[in-house]
């Protein structure tokens, strides 16, 4: 295939991503919201009625015992209250489970006055979540139905364990002791003493379980389902897959298995030396989803008068990345900071995420720590970079004589294919050079993306004027003059959801399409056939829109990282005496005639 039927189908190929792309954001996108604006209108309708909403979009009566609020379910059972640094909730002394949680350190929107993010909430409730452990194996066990009785402890703090105590009536006696450290560890120990005349076999077991799928994040990019390190290999078991699947067995020795949404984990941890039999699985009661996680460690035979104790973990909290890996050295947990989906370029995005936390240490924001990161980055390629904006502006130089070439053999395409190629070994010009510095960034900047959007340091982390949450989109809008007219337009009636959808562009998305803009009027044209010169000259405006939703660290990134470009571009061209557009326009400001180029 010759060059230009080379460049016709870059064109096309990139034209169609674009289609593809400008589909989803303003005829998919605002048709899912609508769909599922719809579907929880009647849901909530179905609901006040004492109806359910079936998957095919049918109501029928509720066959579950009709849910109750977090509130009512919080209090149909004794508790333990829980109070540390960074949790707040309540153990159930009904089936001993730990099903109410809070994260005191995080909010569930930016404003101060926000609550705080739930984690666990108890059964009765819709979307159940919670952690239970138990005994398996032999009559007489507690049951998730037992009432187990508090001992010892009345508020479970660091320090400060609780001590629930389950007695069968039949010689069987169990005993929970649960603590809790500063920050998202539960230990369990779990203690059963046999005061029959014959032996028992029990096996041990723990299980974290979310009724009904939650509500999932919008991007594909993000994991969110079933995560374990079983058999020495990272599980990831999306919601879709895992209900696909039914079941997954997962023998291990030790290992950990939990729940995983976008910022946070919930994941029972045996002991790390034992043999378990974990697995995955989903079940329908009720006409919900049931997902739970579980593990079954090895039977213990507990003789007449004597005890046997097993020790499990309960991971429920955040997904900050050192203390996941505290308390993977500390507890000798495998892989455990990978509940943090690095995704396929792990090996870039990694090091990007330990070189922003760094920066973010050194210099206390997120914000100039992406900026520096983008010199750093800049800086690694700067000599390969430099020859490409050399063989950039030299196919510039040359290109009224390319055009020239193109004319005289119009009617013979091999011949002015020739010609130019020969002016490119005369002039030692590599036409490929012009590109290699975006491929390159291509994985920089998708693993970029990835750690802005799935690392909870980056959620709430703060900029400068009006950037307040650098893994949210730009809050400015040009519809109101970005806020210089006190008028929400996610507000207007009908259209609303488009103004605050496809047509919320932001400051940042604008600085963008305009750097984007200078940089392709710093480059020679891609093709002198004028429908194509169109379709170019649409692209910043295509990717204005493209990165009017996306977080604004990765536009303040991607805007940086084009000035740093434009300006060393500038300074080749400069050196080389060839116009160029900042030229004209700082000539158009001073009221000034730009200054010829010299060739």
């Amino acid at each position: 295939m010759d060059k230009e039927n080379s460049r016709n189908t870059i064109v096309f190929v990139v034209c169609a991503v674009a289609m593809l792309i400008l589909y989803q954001t303003f005829v998919l996108n605002p048709s899912q919201k609508r769909q599922a604006a719809e579907a929880q209108a009647r849901a909530a309708a179905a609901a006040q009625a004492g109806l359910t909403v079936l998957p095919d979009g049918r109501v029928a009566p509720n066959p579950i015992s009709q849910f109750v609020s977090r509130e009512q379910a919080v209090v149909a059972s004794p508790r333990a209250r829980i109070d540390s640094p960074a949790l707040s909730g309540s153990v159930a002394l009904k089936g001993g489970r730990i099903d109410d949680l809070y994260l005191k350190q995080y909010r569930t929107e930016l404003a101060a006055s926000s609550p705080p993010v739930e984690l666990f909430r108890p059964e009765g409730a819709r979307q159940a979540h919670f952690a239970e452990f138990g005994w398996t194996g032999a009559a007489g066990v507690p049951t998730t139905q037992s009432m187990w009785k508090l001992i010892s402890g009345d508020i479970l703090a660091p320090g400060k364990p609780v001590v629930l105590s389950y007695d069968n009536g039949k010689g069987l006696v169990f005993t929970r002791t649960i603590n809790v450290d500063d920050r998202y560890m539960f230990t369990i120990a779990d203690q059963v003493t046999n005061r029959t005349t014959e032996g028992v076999r029990l096996a041990p077991y723990a299980s974290v379980q979310r009724q009904g799928q939650p509500e999932l994040s919008k991007t594909p990019i993000i994991h969110e389902g079933g995560v374990g390190e079983l058999g020495e290999r990272l599980e990831l078991l999306p919601y879709k897959k895992w209900k696909q699947a039914g079941r997954v067995d997962k023998p291990s020795t030790g290992g950990w298995l939990g729940l995983t949404d976008k910022y946070w984990l919930a994941a029972v941890i045996p002991d790390q030396r034992q043999s378990v039999q974990a697995d995955f699985r989903v079940t329908t009661i009720n006409s919900v989803d049931v997902y739970e996680a579980n593990y079954v460690s090895g039977a213990v035979e507990v003789a007449p008068n004597q005890q046997a104790t097993t020790v499990h973990r309960l991971f429920a909290g955040a997904k900050k990345v050192s203390i996941l890996k505290d308390y993977e050295t500390s507890l000798s947990i495998a892989r455990f900071d990978d509940a943090v989906d690095w995704g396929m370029f792990w090996f870039l995005t990694r090091p990007i995420f330990q070189l922003l936390s760094f920066f973010q240490g050194l210099i206390g924001n997120f914000g100039l720590a992406i900026l520096l990161l983008t010199v750093v980055v800049k800086a690694i390629f700067f000599p390969l970079a430099n020859k490409s904006y050399e063989s950039i502006s030299k196919m510039k130089k040359l290109q009224p004589e390319m055009e020239a070439i193109k004319k005289r053999n119009e009617k013979d395409p091999a011949k002015a294919q020739q010609e130019t190629m020969a002016l490119y070994q005369r002039e030692k010009i590599n036409p490929l050079m012009g590109c290699l510095p975006i491929l390159i960034q291509i994985p920089v900047f998708f693993s970029l993306y990835k750690v802005l959007f799935v690392t909870i340091e980056m959620r709430h982390a703060p900029f400068y004027g009006w950037i307040h949450d650098l893994s949210a989109p730009d809050p400015t809008s040009f519809v109101n003059l970005f806020g210089l007219i006190p008028w929400n337009p996610a507000t207007t009636p009908m259209i609303g959801a488009f103004l605050d959808g496809p047509m919320h562009i932001g400051v940042w998305p604008l600085l963008y399409g305009f750097s984007m803009w200078l940089t392709q009027s710093m480059s020679p044209a891609p093709s002198q056939d004028p429908a194509q010169k169109m379709i170019f000259q649409f692209f910043p405006v295509i990717f204005t829109f493209m990165l009017g939703r996306m977080p604004a660290g990765l536009v303040i990134y991607w805007c940086w990282s084009n000035a740093l470009s434009i300006l060393q571009q500038y300074v080749i061209m400069r050196r080389y005496k060839i116009e160029n557009p900042i030229d004209d326009i700082i000539a158009r400001l001073s009221g000034k005639r730009a200054t010829p180029a010299k060739t």
